[in-house]
């Protein structure tokens, strides 16, 4: 599933780039609350209506980059080379979708825990439905004994509230992805 966007001119998108790269700078460094379009435009090196035109508010600035990664973690299940891809078997694509998906958040934290403060994404039903329609089908195709909707969605709903963000900013993502692996080849394992 690739991004479908009309192809834009070379400024623009060195504007888009530039744009992106000093807001997630600005994510990294100082957290959402330093992010605001002045201070975007200053060290992005372009006018402040140019942020404006191309993402409509802060709002779209981070929804477009919450949706970058998201993307190419959905591309990847969907045509990917394995683990991820299509071609792997059903364990090893779970364990790597969830080892992806932990790292999605992991390298994304700040621009997460902002997103989360914010009116939805526009294809947040969107990537929400696929990582859960993902998850689903290989927990049916590994577990035909369990409740796959369910257990896909507790899995997921792991990755909410105050754990993930706390583990990350202390310094314990290794210990994260661990514990991630653990919890999904758990639910793996049959009685």
């Amino acid at each position: 599933m690739a991004d479908q966007r009309p192809r834009e001119r070379s400024d623009a998108s060195r504007n888009r780039r530039a744009i992106l790269d000093a807001t997630r700078a600005m994510l990294l460094e100082h957290g959402a609350q330093a992010v605001t379009m002045d201070r975007v435009a200053a060290a992005a090196g372009v006018g402040k209506g140019t942020i404006f035109h191309r993402f409509g508010s802060r709002a779209g600035l981070l929804h477009e980059l919450v949706g970058e990664p998201a993307i190419e973690l959905m591309c990847a299940v969907q045509e990917g080379p394995p683990p991820l891809g299509p071609d792997a078997p059903a364990r090893d694509r779970l364990l790597a979708f969830f080892e992806g998906f932990a790292r999605l958040v992991i390298d994304n934290l700040e621009l997460i825990v902002a997103y989360n403060a914010m009116p939805p994404h526009p294809r947040s039903a969107e990537f929400h439905g696929f990582w859960a329609r993902h998850t689903t089908e290989l927990l049916r195709e590994l577990r035909p004994d369990i409740d796959a909707e369910i257990v896909a969605g507790l899995l997921l709903a792991s990755f909410g509230g105050e754990l993930v963000p706390t583990m990350v900013r202390t310094g314990e993502s290794d210990r994260l992805l661990e514990a991630v692996r653990e919890l999904v080849e758990s639910v793996l394992r049959a009685p």
